[in-house]
This record gives C-alpha cells, sequence and structure tokens, in this order.
C-alpha cells in the first residue's frame, strides 16, 4: 500500500505547485496592468500650472518720475568792456580759478577820440551815477533778504520743537525746512547782485577816470574779475579792437550750482517745489538729495531719439547734500534725477507683476485652495514695481505674478 500512495502523492503536490505559480502570475499581470491604467489615467488628467506667487501688503509706496538733465551754474557773469577800445590778448582759459578784485580778466586801451568827446564824457558820468544807485538798491534786497532767513530759521526752530512733541504733521516741517532753504538761496542770489553791482559800478568809474585824461595815448583799463569763481568760456581769445558791451569772458562759481532736469509735460504737471529729488548717476558713489525749487511754465519741443515730437519742461533742482573732495560736478555735467510726485506710508499695494488688463478693467488671479481664481481690482498710484489697490484685494491675499495666457479660472496651480 505504501508503495503505491508515492506515486500519486507525487503528482498532487506538483498540481499544487503548478496552481501555486499561476496565481502569482495572473496576481502579477493584474497588477501591472492596474499600474499602467492607472498611469494612463494620471497621464491624461489635468496637471496643476506651475506659478509664482506674492502677497498683498500694506507699506510705504512712493512714486516718481526719472529723467535726465544737467548741471548750470545759477548765477553767471559775462564780463564785456564799459567803453570801446584795443583789447589785448586775454591770457585766461576756460577752467582757471579767478578771485574777486584781484584777478585781471583783460586788459583794454581806449581809443583817445572817445575820450575826448563831451558826450561820451556825459555817458560815463551818468553810467556811474546809475551803477551807484544800483550798489544802493542791490544792498537793500540784501538786508531784506536777510531778515527774511532769520525769520524762516525762528520759523524752522518752532517747527522743530512741535515735531517732537507730535504738535505738526511732517509735511508743515518739511515746509518749514524747505522755506529756510529758499531764503538762504534768495540771500546767496541778492550777495551775487551785489557784488556784480559793485563791480559794475567801479569799471564805469574806471571808464569815467580815462575819460578825464586829457587823451592820453597808451592808458590801460583792466577788467578785474566780479567774484571768486572759475573762467567758464572764453569768447575773446586775440588781440583786436572791440566795440563797448561786447563779450569777452563768462565766469562763475561752481559752489552755486543747480541741475536743470528736461520732463515731459504730461510729468512736470504733478511735480511740486519743494519735492524731494535723488540725483543718480553723476559721478559719485552715492546718490545726492536734492530739492525742486521751479517748475518752469513754460515748454519747448524736443525731438527724442526714435524722432518723436515731445514737449518737454524745465525742472530746476537745488543740491541738498554736500559734495565731497574729489566729487565736485561743474558746469553742464550730465545727471539723472528721480522726482517724487507723490509718497504714502501705510498703503495696500500689489506688485505690478500681478495685474493684467481685460478691457478697461484692471485684472488679477488669487491663489484659493490651489486653484486659480480671477478678480477685479481698482488700482490707483503706481511706481512701475508696485500699484496701489483701491478695492478687490485685501491684506494677506496671495496673488500669482506674470500669470501665463494658458491660465483660466478655476485651474488648479502648483506654487513655486
Amino acid at each position: 500500500m505504501n508503495r503505491n500512495d508515492s506515486p500519486s502523492r507525487a503528482k498532487s503536490g506538483g498540481r499544487k505547485s503548478k496552481k501555486r505559480s499561476g496565481w502569482w502570475r495572473r496576481a502579477l499581470l493584474w497588477t501591472l496592468s492596474a499600474a499602467l491604467l492607472a498611469g494612463m489615467v494620471a497621464g491624461l488628467l489635468p496637471q496643476p500650472v506651475p506659478v509664482e506667487t506674492a502677497t498683498v501688503s500694506h507699506g510705504p509706496l512712493t512714486v516718481s518720475v526719472f529723467e535726465e538733465g544737467k548741471t548750470r551754474i545759477r548765477h553767471r557773469y559775462t564780463v564785456s568792456p564799459p567803453v570801446a577800445g584795443f583789447l589785448e590778448r586775454v591770457p585766461l582759459r576756460a577752467g582757471d580759478s579767478i578771485e574777486a578784485g584781484k584777478t585781471v580778466l583783460a586788459t583794454l586801451r581806449a581809443e583817445s577820440a572817445g575820450f575826448l568827446d563831451p558826450r561820451a564824457k556825459a555817458q560815463a558820468e551818468a553810467r556811474w551815477k546809475g551803477a551807484e544807485a544800483a550798489v544802493q538798491l542791490r544792498g537793500e534786497e540784501l538786508e531784506r533778504a536777510r531778515s527774511m532767513k532769520d525769520l524762516a530759521e525762528k520759523e524752522f526752530a518752532r517747527a522743530d520743537a512741535l515735531l517732537a512733541s507730535s504738535g505738526i504733521s511732517r509735511q508743515e516741517w518739511d515746509l518749514a525746512s524747505n522755506q529756510v532753504q529758499v531764503r538762504g538761496r534768495e540771500v546767496n542770489a541778492a550777495e551775487f547782485a551785489l557784488h556784480v553791482a559793485r563791480f559794475e559800478a567801479e569799471q564805469a568809474h574806471a571808464a569815467l577816470l580815462q575819460a578825464d585824461a586829457d587823451g592820453k595815448e597808451g592808458a590801460s583799463l583792466q577788467i578785474l574779475a566780479p567774484i571768486s569763481g572759475f573762467v567758464l568760456k572764453v569768447h575773446e581769445e586775440s588781440e583786436r579792437v572791440v566795440a563797448a558791451g561786447t563779450p569777452i569772458l563768462e565766469v562763475g562759481d561752481t559752489r552755486d550750482l543747480e541741475a536743470e532736469i528736461e520732463l515731459l509735460s504730461s510729468d512736470a504737471v504733478a511735480v511740486r517745489e519743494g519735492a524731494e529729488v535723488s540725483i543718480e548717476h553723476w559721478g559719485g558713489e552715492k546718490p545726492l538729495r536734492g530739492r525742486v525749487s521751479l517748475v518752469e511754465r513754460g515748454g519747448f519741443t524736443k525731438i527724442s531719439a526714435l524722432g518723436v515730437e515731445e514737449q518737454r519742461v524745465l525742472v530746476q533742482v537745488d543740491f541738498v547734500d554736500p559734495f565731497r573732495e574729489g566729487e565736485e560736478l561743474g558746469d553742464r555735467f550730465r545727471v539723472e534725477a528721480r522726482i517724487v510726485t507723490w509718497h504714502g506710508d501705510e498703503i495696500l499695494q500689489v506688485p505690478v507683476g500681478a495685474l493684467f488688463r481685460r478691457g478697461n478693467d484692471w485684472m488679477v488671479f488669487i491663489v484659493r485652495d490651489s486653484k486659480a481664481l480671477r478678480r477685479t481690482v481698482g488700482i490707483g498710484r503706481n511706481n512701475g514695481a508696485a500699484a496701489q489697490v483701491l478695492s478687490g484685494l485685501e491684506e494677506g491675499d496671495e496673488v500669482i505674478l506674470h500669470p501665463p495666457e494658458t491660465l483660466e479660472e478655476g485651474s488648479a496651480v502648483a506654487s513655486s
């Protein structure tokens, strides 16, 4: 019996092992088929769009205009002879330094026939008297400017004390500070005008003395520097006979600089006197602070590099920061100015890169539960990097930057 049973047991064991191996093969096949089907389904499903996001927040916002310009000496003086004569060769060149009342700018040998003319002598006397009256007038204007500056300094001192105790706003303090600077410029202008008036009186007196010289040949008239500064331009270099009033030199003080910025008329409308200015790319290590002193009321036409006619307006800017040693600007130097037209401290703002147009409306995409939702927003001030939010968004909203054209309402997104 035992011998007969052993072959049947071996056969039954073999069948069981074949059944087990067939079951595993079927299970493995079904598993691979299910995985392949799941992969195909997953491949056909829409994938989340990778996007870059930013958060809407409160913060300071400054709007400004940025344009090129050049420096300019505020008070320039053109030197000319009070009488006709023979001009000797001018030894000075542009850039040479001069000292008021000491440096000889030009030497003139007057024509004797002109001095013997009674009419010319009477005209010289009249010019001298007029120049003396101008000196008195300029002196009175200087005293008035100094009084106004003293008053502005006292008002600023009171405003400074009130600002520490929150008695006035920052804007009122800025206005008081600006008045001190304006009055200071008026004093400088009055002092310059007085120097020039004295110089003209001395020149008129010298011409009168030459008229009384009884026609001596070879008598010379020296024209001295009216101010301390530098020679800006030489109009007459060679010896020749010149008429009275012929421009010989142009002089000025480079410490009396301002900047002239050429703005588009549409931008100049928003610029106010006293506005803060940042002078950039002027050659120094860091920008210089300035303030708008004047926005001219007359414009001019300028052809742009693309050949387009543009209406431009000159805006004059005073420098606030002093120049460092070795980094001084000169006359007609190129600068770039960023003029502040508006500023707010706690402004709800959104990056400009999140905005796009739909008709006349500004739109953004916000992220909610990993989906993109379109929102219409109201936009106020815009500085090119961020825009003021008037409606449609709240602080903390997550917006999509530079949304792709394929992004639609409800699309799944993944923040990168």
